[in-house]
């Protein structure tokens, strides 16, 4: 299928691995051209050179920085002033029980998985809607619904990226701009796959039997029963920022395995 996207400029955070490389990688074969933040320069170089082996005519460049704070931010709308696409997939996670979680831990989740996509959004949705045509995307999770036990403050930040996408999806009202959120389920990225590997071994068993006592027990209500693979969510989110979608405004859509009961 054809998702028309030749040419459209789309900027997605925290894309050297997982799913936001998956997306950057996804729309470079869609025609896109791509713009991939890291953390660090050795990152970004390195995905940038993957996808343009992969990809030999995709226009793909980087920028390096911690999008957590304010003034990175600042640095990256100077060098990158217009874009038609923005996938807000920068985040991080860490289980820990909740009474041990301090502050300086809540206001790095907020700003990190939080802050750094609604920064972007409050500079580049105006420009969006001057020009009648742009997608912003906030990549969730399904735990902005069924918020973890075990990680808490991650569910709170990514319920209020699906809050925040809804209301400015309001600010659309009869435009040809879209803000939507995706609620990816668990996902074999390298971290998650760093976290199956973990529990194998301190549970003595190999990782295919760590996979499936964590459906079994940690999310017992997943239909899929495995983790997702990164190119599956970069499919949808390809979709939901093409002009095919343009019907797709304000919604929260789940990729999460069947997680989420929307009867509940």
């Amino acid at each position: 299928m054809n998702l028309h996207l030749q040419n459209k400029r789309a900027l997605i955070t925290g894309s050297t691995s997982g799913i936001g490389f998956a997306i950057a990688q996804t729309l470079a074969q869609e025609g896109a051209e791509v713009i991939i933040t890291g953390r660090t320069q050795e990152r970004v170089d390195s995905a940038v050179t993957k996808i343009k082996t992969q990809l030999p005519d995709a226009k793909v460049q980087g920028f390096a920085g911690d999008l957590a704070q304010a003034e990175v931010t600042e640095k990256l709308t100077r060098a990158v002033p217009n874009i038609d696409i923005l996938v807000n997939n920068l985040g991080i996670y860490a289980p820990k029980a909740f009474a041990e979680i301090s502050d300086a831990e809540w206001h790095q989740f907020i700003e990190t998985n939080f802050m750094s996509g609604l920064r972007l959004a409050r500079f580049y949705l105006p420009q969006l809607l001057q020009r009648d045509w742009g997608r912003i995307v906030f990549i969730a999770s399904e735990s902005a619904f069924d918020v973890p036990k075990e990680m808490i403050h991650y569910g709170v930040t990514k319920t209020m990226q699906v809050s925040l996408a809804r209301g400015l999806a309001s600010l659309c009202a009869g435009s040809q701009v879209t803000v939507n959120s995706l609620l990816p389920g668990p996902t074999r990225s390298e971290g998650v796959d760093e976290f199956i590997g973990n529990v194998a071994r301190e549970t003595g068993v190999d990782k295919a039997s760590a996979e499936r006592d964590f459906f079994t027990q940690t999310r017992p209500n997943s239909l899929l029963r495995r983790f997702a693979t990164t190119t599956e969510i970069a499919a949808f989110c390809a979709y939901i920022v093409s002009p095919l979608a343009a019907a797709t405004n304000g919604a929260a859509l789940r990729a999460d395995g069947g997680i989420i009961n929307s009867l509940q």
